[in-house]
């Protein structure tokens, strides 16, 4: 396969695919510095079938190599493709190292993106042994804070059944404790999405956690993971 060619025709259908309704109406709720080409879900997952069927036989360095290329010109559904590819190409995900996750997470910086990619690739990894609790430290210490929730939001693959999760206490409070006292409101989101999820597992370690860090965890998040563990649901 030639890789950067192929690459220019995942995003040049993309691009066809995309609408400014959907642009206008997408551009507040995810922002981003990549392109938005506009591109619904539903038409997006069709490009990925479609280059999931003709990089089958590809190898894992190849298909690997394709993500990143797509990644490369810089366009926010073309991301999400390149990781949902990789995530359907069985041999590369079982072939990923912790220097090849940092590759295709490079220049993250919305949430659809990093939920995207941990949900599907890092979680998994981590999950697997392919990514060390250092790795996951590290992300959850960085200044960067789409690389903090990248942290938060590998561990719901740790702790949802449908993402293949059996649960995970230990790793998932070790993620939470780092980010309480953080200040931005998407990793706020994501520690609350991470507590939510524990709930499922050990709401018992959950309501711990919330007692112990009363004073300084953020509103959202204390009104959110009490309302899942009250009501089992976020809000309502």
């Amino acid at each position: 396969m030639r890789v950067e060619e192929q690459a220019d025709v995942v995003v040049r259908e993309l691009r066809a695919l995309g609408s400014r309704e959907r642009k206008e109406a997408t551009l507040n709720y995810f922002p981003t510095e990549q392109e938005n080409l506009g591109v619904s879900v539903p038409k997006l997952r069709q490009v990925v079938r479609d280059h999931t069927k003709l990089i089958k036989a590809e190898s894992d360095r190849t298909v690997l190599q394709f993500a990143l290329a797509i990644i490369a010109r810089n366009t926010l559904e073309g991301r999400q493709c390149a990781y949902e590819i990789v995530a359907k190409h069985g041999e590369t995900v079982d072939a990923l190292k912790a220097a090849d996750l940092k590759r295709l997470v490079k220049g993250v910086d919305n949430w659809v993106s990093v939920d995207c990619f941990a949900c599907s690739l890092s979680g998994p990894a981590w999950r697997k042994g392919q990514l060390k609790d250092s790795d996951i430290e590290r992300w959850g210490s960085s200044k960067d804070p789409w690389l903090r929730r990248v942290a938060l939001a590998s561990t719901i693959p740790l702790n949802m059944k449908s993402h293949g999760g059996a649960g995970d206490v230990e790793r998932t409070i070790a993620v939470c404790e780092r980010a309480v006292d953080d200040e931005h409101v998407m990793v706020h989101k994501a520690l609350s999405w991470a507590l939510r999820t524990l709930i499922g597992v050990d709401a018992k370690s959950v309501e711990k956690f919330m007692k112990r860090h009363e004073g300084a965890l953020p509103a959202l998040v204390k009104r959110e993971v009490r309302k899942k563990l009250t009501t089992g649901r976020k809000s309502g």
